[in-house]
C-alpha cells in the first residue's frame, strides 16, 4: 500500500455512518463491513430513529437508508431528513429490483440508490478518496 498509510487513517476514524435497516441481521453484517474500514458506525432500526437521531444533534457523513422498514419507511425519512436541512450523503439501500422504486426513492433526496447486499467496495465507493485507499 501507499507510504504513511500505517501512521495515518485519512481521516477514517472522523467519519461517522449511520446505518438504518429494520434487520437486525443486515445491521450487524454492514456495522462489519464498515468498521473493518475503519468508519465509526451508529444503528437506527427504521427511519423514525434516523430523523430523531438528527432532532437530537447527531451528525453523520454518510448514511445508509433502507427503503422498507416498519413505522418510517426510508423515503419518507429521506424527505423528512432533507426538510430538516441534513446534507448528508444518504445512500438508499433496497432488495428492491424495480427501476420504478429506485427512482421514487432516488427523488426522495437520496443521492444514490444501490441494491443488497453491500459490499466493501460498494461502502468504499461512497467514501472520500482519502479512505478509498
Amino acid at each position: 500500500m501507499a507510504g504513511g498509510e500505517e501512521n495515518s487513517d485519512g481521516g477514517k476514524s472522523d467519519f461517522h455512518v449511520l446505518v438504518v435497516d429494520d434487520s437486525t441481521v443486515v445491521r450487524m453484517v454492514h456495522r462489519m463491513l464498515m468498521t473493518s474500514l475503519g468508519l465509526k458506525v451508529q444503528e437506527a432500526k427504521n427511519g423514525k430513529e434516523a430523523v430523531d437521531l438528527h432532532i437530537n444533534g447527531a451528525y453523520f457523513d454518510l448514511i445508509f437508508m433502507d427503503m422498507e422498514m416498519p413505522i418510517m419507511n426510508g423515503p419518507t425519512a429521506t424527505r423528512e431528513l432533507r426538510a430538516m436541512g441534513v446534507k448528508s450523503n444518504i445512500v438508499g439501500v433496497t432488495s428492491c429490483t424495480f427501476e420504478s422504486a429506485h427512482k421514487d426513492f432516488i427523488e426522495a433526496g437520496l443521492n444514490h440508490c444501490v441494491s443488497k447486499p453491500l459490499t466493501i467496495a460498494m461502502i468504499s465507493s461512497f467514501l472520500p478518496d482519502s479512505n478509498n485507499k
